[in-house]
């Protein structure tokens, strides 16, 4: 038996939340796994400066640790100073039992001295001889070195990657990893990651993968070749800019796809402290904050949705996990985000030692991984990214390929909040369809009162109208002439709401280039799959390139024979449409097909997947007279019509659902037409 004194040398402020300390030198003697009412254990794998870890120091019954990826730049927020406290304990090296408190004389003051030179060269070594291995991009933060991945752990990464993707590639993808952190040395893991995400999609020929390190990336010309974006652990306060925060935001919006991990929750925060500077960010990625236990904590994995495509690999079985794990606080919401995996609370003891009676949430809901839509974006998070061992899990890296799949644009995968998957919904999921209150049913009010009257309905989407005003607030259409701060406006209303625009009606595209790009660029600003539209049928050449350019469809609406005289019955658009290409067809308004003596069954019949989304009306009768009531109601077989859609596979943009009658007051007959589709949803579901 021996004894050994012990100091605090050395603190790095660079995550406060963690309080990281540097434990005394030579500690060799130490066995990797302490025993005992105050263990040490070594700090095996944790690089500091480029070598071994000295130790893992407690505190007060607590693991405290300062491993290496952690470094911070030192021209920026790294705060070192050298804690010298005397203490008259000693640890009593046991061989069979580890090391314990003893009793024992005060530190030498040679020993003291010897102490503060260890730190010293430490402190150097990190702040200047580690720094010069790190690529630091001018003006910005940390970047955690390629040079942490060893031959040996880049075999093991190497051997998980999948043989295959989930599936193939609708085209060539290319996805942006960003890693950055700001005020905040990175995560160790970084790397492994990076080097995961390449070689999966060079291994599978799913994507290719471009590494970059200077927000200038995000500039919007450089967005435009990215299918989408991957923020690896980013801590901190990647960039400031406003054009550049904007331009990350539309891209995501717009029909990017966007990926977070782990640390990515703290993106855009100021650090230390993480204290919020971006919040549409936090809004977009549906988490804040990092809170944590152990850097390793064990905990057994719930599948929320076992039968969602990125959940495949699990097996619909739910799994123990090793890793840490965070657990978060607002905006995250089952009402925005559709939850994959999650913490088991029936199968995990959350109360053990030295936890007991703490509780990071109110609701015990400790959501590990999501996905959502953002406008028409596609975002997917997940925390567990802490350890590099992650990254060499096959059945881990099978899952974030599917992710990224997702992300690009090549999985189809439901997004539906989880909060909002009644049996309604999982039914018309299993369909395709997707029920949409279509503005003009509420042309009267605002769009930010149509929005709230959607969600009083309990419906997800919305159609969007362009001569109706935004809000009291905003007395302006909805329109081009828009600014991008009053349609930033927009998409904060209806993300607060959970709900997403479809599609939005414009009653004439100009065939005039630069008029019909600018309709073009805010239907993307606004997040929107399809227009709504009865132009000049002359304008379709360059409202088709336009189609292509945004991938956007345009579907041509009918009013009755004298309003629309080109698009009125299915087989003049079916006509227009003739040699096209899929991104122009119809919209069928089903009131004015009865009132024109058009049988909506046999147009759907007729027009077939030139059916791009639909407005559902049930009349009082078939004459040009006749008027809107409930579904299910009149005379316009709206339980034929779905029965059809069903047989024809199609899969409109919308199903929407307009009432063109009692115009204040028609909120209890849409919400009859609502009840009306869930039932037959329900019965019409595989």
């Amino acid at each position: 038996m021996r004894s050994i004194p012990l100091a605090f040398l050395l603190r790095v402020d660079a995550a406060p939340e963690r309080k990281h300390l540097l434990a005394a030198p030579i500690l060799n003697a130490i066995q990797e796994r302490g025993k005992g009412p105050c263990p040490l254990r070594w700090a095996k794998g944790f690089p500091v400066g480029g070598r071994r870890g000295l130790a893992w120091l407690p505190s007060r019954g607590n693991w405290l640790s300062w491993p290496g990826g952690h470094r911070a730049s030192c021209a920026r927020r790294v705060r070192c100073w050298i804690m010298l406290l005397g203490t008259r304990r000693r640890l009593v090296l046991n061989q069979e039992q580890g090391p314990r408190p003893g009793k024992g004389a005060t530190m030498t003051h040679r020993f003291r001295l010897s102490c503060i030179a260890v730190a010293a060269m430490a402190t150097f070594w990190e702040c200047f001889v580690g720094a010069a291995a790190e690529t630091r991009p001018s003006g910005a933060g940390v970047v955690v070195p390629a040079s942490v991945v060893s031959d040996a752990d880049r075999r093991k990464i190497e051997e998980a990657i999948p043989l295959e993707a989930p599936v193939r590639p609708l085209k060539p993808r290319k996805l942006l990893i960003f890693d950055l952190n700001v005020g905040y040395g990175g995560h160790r893991s970084i790397p492994f990651a990076n080097l995961a995400f390449e070689l999966m999609g060079r291994k599978t020929g799913a994507y290719a993968t471009v590494v970059r390190h200077d927000p200038a990336v995000f500039q919007p010309e450089s967005l435009k070749q990215f299918d989408a974006v991957f923020l690896n652990n980013t801590v901190g306060n990647l960039f400031e800019e406003p054009e550049l925060r904007e331009s990350l935001m539309q891209f995501v919006y717009g029909g990017g796809g966007f990926l977070g991990v782990h640390g990515t929750s703290v993106a855009f925060t100021r650090w230390p402290g993480a204290v919020e500077d971006w919040p549409e960010f936090g809004l977009m990625l549906s988490a804040r904050g990092a809170q944590h236990r152990e850097p390793r904590e064990r905990v057994v994995i719930k599948l929320d949705d076992p039968g969602h495509p990125l959940n495949a690999v699990f097996g619909g079985q739910g799994f123990e996990y090793c890793d840490e794990f965070f657990r978060f606080h607002d905006p995250y919401s089952r009402d925005r985000v559709r939850v994959l995996l999650s913490i088991d609370t029936q199968k995990t003891d959350l109360d053990r030692e030295p936890h007991r009676g703490r509780r990071e949430r109110a609701d015990d809901d400790y959501a590990l991984a999501w996905v959502r839509s953002f406008g028409r974006g596609r975002v997917f998070y997940c925390t567990i990214a802490h350890n590099p061992e992650v990254f060499q899990d096959p059945r881990m890296l099978r899952f974030y390929l599917g992710a990224v799949q997702f992300a690009l644009g090549d999985l189809p995968s439901p997004t539906l909040p989880s909060a909002k998957l009644t049996p309604a919904a999982r039914a018309q999921e299993r369909l395709g369809w997707r029920p949409a209150v279509t503005a003009y049913t509420f042309h009267k009010f605002t769009l930010f009162e149509t929005i709230d009257k959607t969600v009083k309905l309990g419906l997800p989407y919305l159609e969007g109208l362009s001569f109706q005003k935004v809000s009291k607030e905003i007395p302006k259409d909805l329109d081009p002439r828009l600014t991008d701060e009053e349609i930033a406006q927009v998409r904060r209303k209806l993300d607060a709401a959970g709900v997403r625009m479809l599609t939005y009606y414009y009653h004439s595209i100009p065939g005039d280039e630069a008029e019909c790009r600018k309709v073009f660029e805010f239907g993307r600003k606004l997040g929107i799959e399809a227009f709504l539209s009865e132009p000049d049928p002359k304008a379709l050449d360059t409202i088709e390139r336009f189609c292509n350019a945004y991938g956007i469809r345009v579907a041509l609406h009918n009013h009755d024979p004298k309003a629309s005289p080109h698009y009125w019955h299915p087989e003049k658009i079916l006509a227009l449409c003739q040699g096209r290409g899929p991104l122009l067809g119809a919209c069928g308004d089903l009131g004015y097909w009865i009132r024109s003596g058009v049988d909506p069954v046999e147009a759907v019949r007729i027009l077939k997947d030139r059916l791009l989304t639909v407005q559902v009306h049930d009349l009082h009768e078939r004459t040009p007279e006749g008027h809107d009531v409930p579904w299910g109601t009149g005379v316009g077989q709206t339980a034929r019509f779905f029965e059809e859609i069903r047989a024809q596979g199609v899969r409109p943009t919308a199903i929407g659902f307009e009432y063109s009658r009692n115009w204040l007051e028609s909120l209890p007959e849409v919400a009859q037409c609502v009840e009306f589709f869930n039932q037959v949803s329900l019965r019409l579901a595989p």
